[in-house]
């Protein structure tokens, strides 16, 4: 896993898919900046201790932000109204970054599950 690929992924995606996702980049690196940055499934992962903990994708009409776990979205319950879910997602506008608290919360959802 390297920096590269997600420097790679971003970079061929349009304006402002590309934009909103750096920025969430940057929310998820705050929260664990010892993160290890790379493509898990053919998008963008990181890893904390081996574990996948955070990822993100780009898709046609919409962002999603992947915990890598059915627990996390569920653990956040009511904190996530507004935004459209699926057991392992969180999908949100092309040109609107998620909140740097909302991001927060769900990186440390993730870290609890794994025990960090």
């Amino acid at each position: 896993m390297t920096v590269d690929e997600v420097d790679a992924y971003l970079a061929a995606l349009e304006e402002p898919k590309r934009t909103t996702l750096e920025a969430l980049r940057r929310s998820i690196l705050a929260v664990v900046p010892d993160a290890e940055e790379g493509i898990s499934y053919g998008m963008p992962a990181f890893r904390v201790d081996g574990n996948v903990v955070a990822g993100f994708a780009a898709f046609k009409n919409h962002l999603a932000y992947l915990p890598h776990s059915g627990q996390v979205l569920t653990m956040l319950g009511d904190r996530l109204t507004g935004y459209q879910c699926t057991k392992g997602s969180l999908h949100f506008p092309i040109d609107e970054p998620l909140p740097d608290d909302v991001v927060k919360r769900l990186v440390l959802a993730k870290l609890q599950i794994i025990g960090r």
